[in-house]
């Protein structure tokens, strides 16, 4: 059996009615809750849990996918259900890096049929998410989505106009620091990174894995005009260790601005001061297809 959490806004799509129709035939047992408003996807995994339903099933984007990863983490670790992911949002970051289907009945399908992974999860402050937090221009691209300022962070779809339309952003002061690392001064984008993608399926993190316990930390520091070409290098090559973008892992990290600034969780925004990261190792069970490369193989 499977319970599908569907975020209300896609509750009238015919190809999820006709694959829930479908696997009904099929004699599979599928229960659907339809979200209202915020709040719904978290009651209704706590609903879940204390109905004994083992496997849920997020139908939605990538922001139903961080309210009811923090509705699973309010449970005890033993009394939460299987994650399992119908991707219907517009970008669905986390899910296409991690190769789930885009129709529904082969994305239910997996829910019902693939195999469950512990993954990690990482906590910011008093919330939580699975993908990666942004800021900065990392937000504004979020929030606004500009066509050029998504390329700005993309893997190779870079342009010039886009780099000296982020120098006149208005920097961000402030210092990161770990155990290991720390940084100071004017940031112009950072992410923090379980997964690899954000802001429309730019890749980040190349290199992340949700599941090897360490968050992959990602920083663009101030630059000039005339500095463009040397960015553009070093975040086309992660390997690199750059001048003006820092690439670092750790488990746990503090996030110190000047001033309270917003910031996002999955695409969630969230306003607030100094932020405490910290990843908690494979604490909610995803399923995944064999062929997911974020996973690190064991």
């Amino acid at each position: 059996m499977i319970r599908i959490i569907l975020n209300g806004k896609k509750a009238d799509i015919d190809e999820v009615r006709d694959a829930v129709a479908i696997l009904r035939e099929e004699s599979h047992t599928v229960e659907v809750r339809v979200t209202w408003e915020h709040g719904d996807a978290i009651r209704f995994v706590q609903e879940a849990s204390s109905n004994g339903v083992k496997r849920i099933v997020v139908a939605g984007g990538d922001g139903s996918i961080n309210e009811v990863v923090n509705g699973l983490m309010k449970l005890p670790k033993t009394e939460r259900p299987q994650l399992s992911i119908l991707p219907l949002g517009t970008a669905n970051d986390f899910a296409v890096t991690c190769s789930i289907p885009h129709y529904p009945l082969e994305a239910l399908r997996l829910a019902i049929e693939g195999r469950a992974i512990p993954v990690d999860i990482v906590r910011a402050n008093d919330r939580y998410f699975i993908n990666v937090a942004t800021g900065g221009v990392g937000t504004k691209i979020t929030t606004e989505t500009p066509t050029e300022l998504k390329n700005f962070l993309g893997g190779g779809a870079y342009t010039i106009s886009a780099l000296i339309k982020a120098l006149s952003f208005v920097h961000s002061n402030g210092k990161l620091v770990s155990e290991d690392h720390g940084l100071e001064g004017a940031f112009i984008a950072a992410a923090v990174c379980n997964g690899r993608a954000a802001g429309g399926g730019q890749i980040i993190s190349p290199n992340a894995y949700i599941n090897d316990g360490l968050m992959d930390v990602v920083v663009i520091l101030e630059f000039a005009l005339s500095d463009v070409p040397q960015v553009v290098m070093e975040f086309l090559n992660p390997s690199i260790k750059g001048e003006f973008v820092k690439r670092f892992q750790t488990k746990q990290m503090e996030s110190i601005p000047e001033q309270a600034r917003s910031v996002n969780l999955d695409g969630e925004p969230y306003r607030t001061g100094k932020i405490e990261f910290e990843i908690m190792p494979k604490e909610i069970e995803l399923v995944l297809p064999k062929d997911c490369s974020c996973i690190l193989k064991e």
